[in-house]
């Protein structure tokens, strides 16, 4: 990779020196722009996370497994050794993060999807490096990822919106189907609902189902937009003396919508040259809506007629007239008709274009309308050209004509969304384009098995040969084998190593079915690639900034292992200077030194433990230690924000995922028999803010924490920072939060109850860990019981186990001894997830063969290493499952090439 990055430096320096300069003096010459932009580039690299999943959706109980891949524009520093995977729930709360230790730039991890903590919902993925915290989270992996329920989930539905406001006013109509765990219409059933955003109440009533589980439901508002960040809240009878049935559905997709935005090539609109112009028509649900219509200019005469290609995305051209405005005049596929301003006319400018993109060359045009070419006729224009942070192409022309050609071979760029930008010779961008450069193929993974038809829990024999460009190599990959007929899937809508780190990587908007332009790619679909990338902008980085030498600031380096650092000072603030400290960790016995610096300052490198690991630090082996006080650095993680990508959420995950869950009812079948044998009473925790009446009139908690949760922690406050769900810890105010609101700007905090009574939050100090029985966590207040008093957002309530009792009073010295050591502290930082491997059963006796076997992943193995050869065989056996098999392999090469192949095989009874 070193030697290619020389090679590409090399070219841009030879093609900038091959152009005669110009006789006149300009504010700022092409080898400056050269020069700041590589001083960027190569200052800055560019990682990349991918995951890849064994399964495209799951069940609560199931097993997540995952492999995280690393990727790099350069390759010599050292990249970081650690990625973070999050896992956010529907409400983008946070629930879970991951450490992932990296061995040659690829880890692996699994989550658990515990009945006790996640429900049915949507869950978002979220994986990143220290590093890429510098810079934007738009460039974060994401993925959407549905979770269906049917072990907690009693109460399952399929809705449909009907928008009654016609974009004018938010009235809603909700036809609602209600249905067991079983799948039979819950028939007759009376219900409540109400439509709220946060606290606040939108609109509530009661109905009834009908002889076959349906309602419906007319909700109206007051503000569209606040309506679909909504939720619909229903109560529906369970028919006995059981609690009612409680859902939740989001409003999202209320309302119908349209946007339509057009986006000429090259930036702007200019009057008299033949322009593309892409537009892009979307939903409120943020996917694309099928289009058609025409363009009209301000007297009413047609000018183009357009269509969508793809997604709500085409392109159309015409000619633009100076002084003249145009609409465009849309139909959708409902029916609803609306219109649509164009930007306006420029009347001159310059812009970059692709007039073609053949195998071997990309060829650009420079247009200049009239009135602009006669304004800056002799003058010098610059192009750049950069692909994923490796600055491709450089060049200065002078603008002779109104059309200047360039052609661009395309082996000076890698694979990938090449950003060409237009600079004025004072140095200012003046047009912009994305084009997507094939140059080096992906990696050629052939898949083969040792037959094409196999019986249930046969051995099969999966031989893997990889080559890149008809050249061997060593890679390391990852297999995932899934029952097709229980886990269908749409392949265009696959989040791949090539869709993720060719395209989305570099793109901060939404990008519906990405895999759809890498999936068996044609004209067509290099046709709608390019199309899509009209309407899209690449800004890793602002060339203007660039060239005034601001530079992002960095406040965090490529990570290499866990490191946990802080500050020894004495009671009176000063710094300890060579201050000896022991690390210990009990579980591995593991001890570690270290010393301070002239600044007092500490850290412990390259540290190994798993997550929930205890780890001390004390200072006591320093004369006067008992006049010290430890400080350690808080972990710092990015804040949540919000993703275009919630568009992949699923609406009716049950109907969506249907064959799966069937499934998954018919594995899980034996606990849920036993949950209705065993339970014949409403359970309920041991603790309950029913018990309190300072805060009895909650409602039901959005999380339950139990006592399991905090076994090992010594310092409560700590151990909250990381436990609450959907509750964000802010280190500068030292107070708590819900997420969602602070994300958004809100400062209220939340309130903390212990037993009932109102505690703030250095005063948790005062309670044992080990004492709380459980932590109950109310992101709402619907009726305002506790708001209204203490002008809080949000309800902690702890319950601890030990009442207080009357007792002798207590000595000074046993005082002393309760109060917190600041010279000895105890900590639970995060750790790396505990290493768990996937199981696969060996059926090569007929007593292994005779239990029953519904897996849906057949196989996942993450650590395939190829030989010189490029080779790797694989052994496994199938489940019970009939029909189709699919193989899924990803991976990357030792030079940093990256592949995808699936493969089908079919099992028969």
């Amino acid at each position: 990779m070193n030697r290619i990055v020389k090679l590409v430096c090399c070219s841009i320096f030879i093609c900038c020196q091959s152009i005669p300069s110009l006789a006149q003096q300009d504010s700022i010459s092409v080898n400056t722009v050269v020069e700041k932009t590589q001083k960027l580039l190569e200052a800055y690299p560019i990682e990349k996370v991918h995951l890849h999943f064994d399964k495209p959706y799951y069940a609560v109980g199931d097993t997540l497994w995952f492999k995280t891949y690393l990727t790099s524009n350069m390759y010599n520093y050292d990249l970081s050794k650690v990625v973070y995977v999050e896992v956010l729930n529907g409400k983008d709360s946070l629930m879970q993060t991951m450490r992932i230790p990296l061995t040659n730039h690829v880890g692996k991890g699994y989550l658990v999807f515990d009945q006790e903590w996640y429900t049915q919902g949507n869950y978002r993925f979220r994986a990143y490096t220290k590093w890429m915290m510098n810079f934007d989270p738009a460039y974060f992996f994401n993925k959407i990822v549905p979770v269906g329920d049917v072990l907690n989930n009693a109460l399952h539905y399929d809705v449909t919106f009907n928008d009654l406001g016609k974009g004018k006013n938010a009235r809603t109509q909700a036809v609602i189907q209600f249905k067991d765990r079983e799948g039979k219409p819950l028939a007759n059933r009376k219900l409540n609902w109400s439509a709220q955003v946060g606290w606040n109440p939108i609109d509530n009533g009661k109905g009834q189902t009908d002889a076959v589980g349906n309602v419906v439901i007319h909700i109206n508002g007051k503000d569209r937009e606040q309506l679909r960040k909504g939720n619909l809240y229903v109560s529906l009878e369970s028919g006995s003396s059981a609690p009612p049935m409680l859902g939740t559905l989001s409003l999202r997709s209320a309302l119908w919508d349209a946007d339509v935005q057009f986006f000429p090539e090259g930036g702007d609109l200019i009057a008299g040259l033949s322009k593309k112009v892409a537009f892009k028509a979307i939903g409120s649900d943020g996917r694309g809506l099928a289009i058609k219509g025409t363009i009209v200019d301000q007297k009413g005469a047609e000018v183009a007629a357009f269509s969508d290609a793809h997604k709500g995305m085409g392109v159309i051209t015409f000619i633009p007239e100076a002084g003249n405005a145009y609409t465009a005049n849309a139909t959708f596929e409902n029916g609803e008709t609306q219109s649509f301003p164009l930007p306006p006319v420029v009347e001159q400018g310059i812009s970059v274009t692709v007039v073609k993109s053949d195998t071997a060359q990309l060829q650009l045009a420079i247009l200049a309308n009239d009135r602009f070419f006669s304004a800056n006729k002799g003058k010098a224009f610059y192009l750049i050209a950069q692909t994923n942070g490796i600055l491709c192409y450089a060049a200065q022309a002078a603008l002779r004509n109104e059309t200047v050609v360039v052609n661009l071979p395309k082996d000076r760029f890698p694979t990938g969304i090449a950003q060409l930008t237009l600079f004025t010779s004072e140095g200012k961008p003046v047009s912009e384009r994305l084009v997507f450069v094939e140059n080096i193929k992906p990696l050629s993974i052939a898949l083969s098995t040792d037959q094409q038809e196999y019986a249930a829990k046969q051995l099969v024999k999966l031989g893997i040969k990889v080559a890149n460009n008809d050249t061997t190599t060593v890679g390391s990959y990852s297999v995932a084998v899934v029952d097709e007929s229980k886990v269908p899937y749409d392949e265009n809508k696959e989040t791949t190593i090539l869709s993720n780190l060719l395209l989305t990587s570099d793109l901060k908007g939404y990008v519906e079915e990405p895999n759809y332009y890498f999936n068996q790619p044609d004209d067509q679909k290099r046709e709608a690639l390019d199309i899509l990338l009209l309407t899209q902008g690449y800004r890793r980085f602002s060339y203007p900034d660039v060239l005034a030498d601001r530079y992002p600031e960095v406040h965090f380096f490529p990570e290499q292992g866990i490191e946990i650092s802080g500050i020894l000072r004495l009671n009176n603030g000063k710094p300890v200077v060579n201050g000896g400290l022991l690390l210990s960790i009990p579980d591995r016995s593991f001890r570690k030194d270290t010393y301070t610096d002239e600044n007092g300052h500490f850290v412990f490198k390259d540290l190994v433990f798993t997550d929930s690991s205890r780890v001390t630090i004390n200072a006591r082996g320093n004369d006067n230690y008992r006049d010290m006080v430890i400080n350690v650095d808080p972990t710092q993680y990015p804040g949540i924000d919000t993703t275009a990508y919630r568009a992949d959420d699923v609406l009716n995950i049950d109907a969506t995922l249907a064959p799966y869950l069937t499934n998954s009812r018919n594995e899980y079948r034996t606990s849920i028999l036993l949950e209705e044998v065993e339970v014949t009473a409403s359970s309920r925790p041991s603790f309950s803010h029913k018990d309190y009446p300072a805060i009895s009139g909650l409602g039901m908690a959005d999380h339950q924490i139990n006592a399991d949760r905090l076994k090992g922690c010594n310092n409560l406050i700590m151990c909250l920072q990381t436990a609450l769900t959907g509750i964000t810890y802010d280190s500068q105010s030292q107070l708590f939060y819900i997420t969602r609101d602070y994300n958004a700007g809100g400062r209220i905090p939340v309130q903390f109850f212990v037993n009932g009574m109102a505690m703030d939050v250095p005063s948790l100090n005062g309670i044992m860990p080990s004492e709380v029985e459980g932590i109950e966590i109310f992101l709402r207040d619907e009726l305002g019981t506790v708001s209204r008093m203490y002008q809080n957002n949000g309800v902690v309530a702890i319950y601890t186990t030990k009442k207080q009792e009357k007792g002798p009073r207590m000595s000074l010295s046993q005082i002393e001894a309760l109060l917190p050591k600041s010279n000895i502290i105890d900590l639970t930082p995060l750790g790396y997830l505990e290493e768990r491997k996937f199981y696969t059963p060996k059926y090569d006796t007929p007593e292994r063969r005779a239990v029953n076997d519904i897996r849906t992943t057949v196989y996942w193995n993450p650590e395939v290493q190829t030989t010189e050869e490029g080779t790797a065989q694989l052994d496994f056996y199938n489940a019970d499952g009939a029909g189709s098999y699919r193989v899924v392999v990803e991976g990357v090469d030792a030079t940093g090439n990256i592949g995808r192949a699936v493969y089908r095989y079919t099992v028969k009874q």
